[in-house]
């Protein structure tokens, strides 16, 4: 069945929805899904702009070849290598051997070491064009956004952006392609979690990536994953421009981990203490139950971070750990940090909360509690104190 739809004369979306993976990269849940984005200019010459996903080649490859109309393909661009995208790049090969794949000097290497390609190859460098007709195609590098490799391709004609990753989202399309034909409140929490774990590591080369796309006309933003932006392209690219400063809105994230309940208590309590004094924007997560993708993507969103975690074998509970590699992998800035734990005798969390925070360079905001078996008065106390220490430089 011919999926493809036309999103400007000659210009095609080839896309896939994928509603069976569970897991993103083996890691990243998907609970709405997840699309794949491919696209195709049919002009004297015929372009395949990125590919998809291997396990829906055969739908991919279908739609393809009736846009072609019998037209070979004259040029694959490879954007990005990730094998997301990829994926078809061997069976297009296999039913259009003739056509040359456009990249960049560092794309071939990873282009032959995955699928062992290695002829009929153009580089193209920092601003080379490439006539196609009636269309010019302009490449831009974009490197370590988020792989070394990743370039853009723009069209100055129809001021369009096909931009790899950037811009994507994680989320099915569902009925419509364009960002103004679906639902941007369903899909807005997939969208903030898809950059703030997908591309959130790299906010300088964002920023490097932003400003120099910045003086492009743009009517429309073609990413891989997610909804083409053709109504809401100055608002995503605000958003991104926020997010790659690691800029946050007030508000706090509790993140906790317990076994038999009493680092929970202390959780709520602070989690009620920050209320009492007007704090609104809160998130408290339990690690043993929450994807550390969820909180990273609350973290960015807002200042204050408040880290619990009970005594697990003398150290810290293993899922808390996870949060916090995950967190000092990905360098995020710019934050504030309380943290407190629970033990029943000696050893706890507290030495693993100390060098987390040296590591990320936060600012330690109050003494942590580390309390002992049951909540105790002076515990209380301590989570008010977390709390109020929290709010007030929240407010400075």
């Amino acid at each position: 069945m011919n999926t493809a739809i036309e999103i400007k004369k000659n210009i095609y979306w080839l896309g896939v929805n994928d509603r069976r993976t569970h897991i993103f990269e083996n890691y990243w849940p998907l609970p709405k899904g997840v699309a794949y984005n491919s696209y195709v200019i049919v002009d004297e010459k015929t372009v395949v702009l990125d590919t998809v996903e291997r396990s829906r080649m055969d739908d991919y490859l279908e739609s393809l070849e009736a846009v072609l109309a019998g037209r070979p393909v004259d040029y694959l661009v490879v954007n990005h290598m990730e094998p997301d995208h990829s994926g078809a790049i061997k069976s297009l090969l296999a039913r259009y051997p003739d056509l040359t794949v456009i990249g960049n000097a560092k794309t071939f290497p990873m282009l032959e070491n995955y699928y062992g390609v290695n002829h009929r190859l153009l580089e193209v460098k920092e601003g080379d064009t490439l006539n196609i007709g009636s269309r010019t195609l302009a490449f831009y590098m974009v490197p370590m956004l988020h792989w070394p490799e990743t370039m853009v391709t723009y069209v100055p004609e129809d001021k369009l952006l096909f931009s790899a990753d950037a811009f994507g989202s994680f989320g099915t399309l569902d009925g419509g392609i364009f960002d103004d034909q679906v639902d941007l409140d369903y899909l807005e929490e997939e969208i903030s979690r898809y950059y703030s774990n997908i591309v959130g590591k790299y906010g300088m080369p964002a920023q490097a990536a932003l400003k120099k796309l910045g003086g492009l006309p743009l009517e429309m933003i073609c990413a891989t994953h997610g909804p083409i932006w053709r109504t809401h392209i100055a608002d995503i690219i605000a958003r991104y421009d926020k997010w790659s400063k690691y800029e946050t809105d007030e508000g706090v994230v509790i993140a906790f981990s317990s076994m038999y309940g009493h680092t929970e208590q202390m959780a709520d309590l602070i989690g009620r203490f920050l209320a009492e004094q007007g704090i609104r924007k809160i998130r408290i997560h339990d690690t043993s139950k929450t994807h550390p993708s969820y909180i990273i993507n609350d973290i960015f969103r807002y200042k204050g971070v408040i880290l619990g975690s009970c005594a697990y074998n003398g150290g810290i509970f293993p899922t808390m750990d996870t949060l916090l590699c995950e967190l000092e992998n990905m360098g995020v800035k710019n934050h504030l940090l309380a943290y407190f734990g629970n033990k029943t005798w000696g050893g706890g969390a507290m030495p693993r909360f100390k060098a987390f925070a040296e590591k990320m360079k936060w600012e330690v905001v109050a003494e942590p509690d580390e309390a002992t078996g049951a909540i105790k008065p002076s515990d209380i106390e301590q989570c008010k104190a977390i709390a109020e220490a929290m709010v007030k430089k929240l407010r400075e």
